[in-house]
């Protein structure tokens, strides 16, 4: 969502942004129907001092005896209130067209944000830890699961149908351990504040932080209305919408570890094997509420944040700054983890850290004040990936294998395994 001051101040500044974003120049329409919207607004305001008016000297007429102008008058009165009734219906066609139309248009991108057509021109910014070389031929999380038989992808689909996956026994229980362990690391060490929210969410909701209306086709509907989150950004970005924050207590910083639910309505034919592309998953998130301020340094720690789950796992992994053409449609600017694979023998994504700015903050209504300060403003908001668990629960299983086909358990999960070392042994 936009400042419509801001856009009709700086018309060729944002059609500039939109371009870089790959979108057609939209000022010119969007002054047009806020110049109407404004218009009817002004003339409706007259037209309401004009009936008080008159109202008024209706008494006035009356007590004169001059019923012949007091006639003129209610006749005046009653063609103004079905004028104004009519104004009120075209000001709110003209409002919701025009929030409809901001709210179809993605995020102005930073200036550092590099251009690009697609995730191949995206920007590595630091590399982490060294892939193996392991001795013997590395084999994909799917395979070393159904080895194990602890990864069933034909019985979850004969129970869901594609995209689903059943785990059992010890990877079971490895899965929870990386989710607890992320919580642990988050709320203690990285002054977040654990939270539980709901799965299913108002439409609202997700208009508030992005993924309506246009991407509708990749969330599921309930048949009560409810959607199923996408992401827990949704619900945590969301606890304080339509509120005024007191800037002293900013930033606000929450995780929860939750279940999410995509239709990857544009992923046909991706990443078809395996957990790397499901319906459901799990996955750790974060989210920041900042001061406009803050919120530039608060993407770097929320980064740092979750690079250290993958650190005290040893798993290398690579740190890339999204291109105009990759970025996501809240985002202004964006940092991709990408952890290494050696049974794909590459970086695949493991976390998106963004910083929105104050577009989400405007959909929601989400506002600050500063002690003493009368006037408000829209606070920042940041969110990221502390981490995916399923992709890393992946990253474990084929960073860790071995060459009889059995998985070690990483030192920092011990404690969450009840004393198994290695899994499939």
């Amino acid at each position: 969502m936009f400042d419509l001051k801001f856009i009709r101040e700086n018309p060729e500044t944002f059609d500039k942004a939109l371009a870089r974003r790959g979108e057609e120049a939209k000022s010119e329409e969007i002054i047009a129907l806020d110049s109407s919207r404004r218009a009817i607004q002004t003339e409706a305001q007259a037209a309401q001092a004009r009936r008080n008016e008159a109202s008024k000297m209706i008494g006035k007429a009356k007590a004169q005896g001059n019923e012949e102008e007091a006639q003129a008058l209610m006749n005046e009165v009653s063609g103004l209130k079905t004028r104004l009734s009519e104004m009120e219906e075209e000001e709110r066609a003209l409002a919701e067209k025009l929030n409809n139309y901001l709210m179809s248009l993605p995020n102005m991108v930073y200036d550092d944000v590099p251009e690009g057509e697609s995730e191949d021109d995206n920007i590595e910014v630091r590399t982490w830890g060294k892939p193996k070389d392991l001795d013997f031929d590395a084999k994909e999380h799917f395979e070393l699961g159904e080895e194990l038989g602890m990864m069933d992808f034909e019985r979850a689909a004969k129970l869901s149908g594609s995209r689903f996956v059943v785990l059992k026994g010890q990877l079971a229980r490895l899965e929870r351990a990386l989710g607890q362990f992320m919580l642990d690391l988050h709320t203690t060490e990285h002054d977040f504040t654990e939270v539980l929210t709901p799965a299913m969410v108002r439409g609202d909701a997700l208009l508030g932080t992005g993924q309506l209306p246009k991407f509708g086709d990749d969330a599921f509907q309930t048949n009560t209305g409810h959607w199923l989150i996408p992401t827990s950004e949704v619900t945590l970005t969301n606890l304080h919408s339509d509120e005024i924050l007191d800037e002293e207590e900013l930033p606000l910083r929450f995780t929860a570890h939750s279940q999410c639910f995509r239709a990857e309505a544009g992923a046909a034919g991706r990443d078809t094997r395996g957990m790397i592309r499901q319906h459901q998953f799990e996955k750790v998130e974060l989210v920041s509420v900042t001061t406009p301020e803050q919120s530039d340094e608060e993407l770097e720690r929320m980064t740092a944040c979750a690079e250290e789950v993958l650190k005290r796992l040893h798993l290398p992994y690579r740190v890339v700054k999204l291109c105009t053409g990759d970025i996501g449609f809240s985002a202004r600017r964006t940092y991709d983890l990408e952890v290494w694979l050696p049974g794909q023998g590459k970086y695949r994504e493991i976390s998106s850290c963004s910083v929105c700015g104050d577009f989400q903050a405007r959909r929601m209504k989400m506002r600050s004040r500063a002690k003493g300060d009368k006037k408000t403003r829209f606070v920042h908001t940041l969110n990221g990936s502390g981490l995916a668990v399923g992709r890393t629960l992946i990253a474990v299983m084929e960073n860790y294998q071995q060459a009889n086909g059995t998985i070690r358990v990483p030192e920092v999960l011990k404690p969450y395994m009840r004393g198994i070392d290695v899994i499939g042994s």
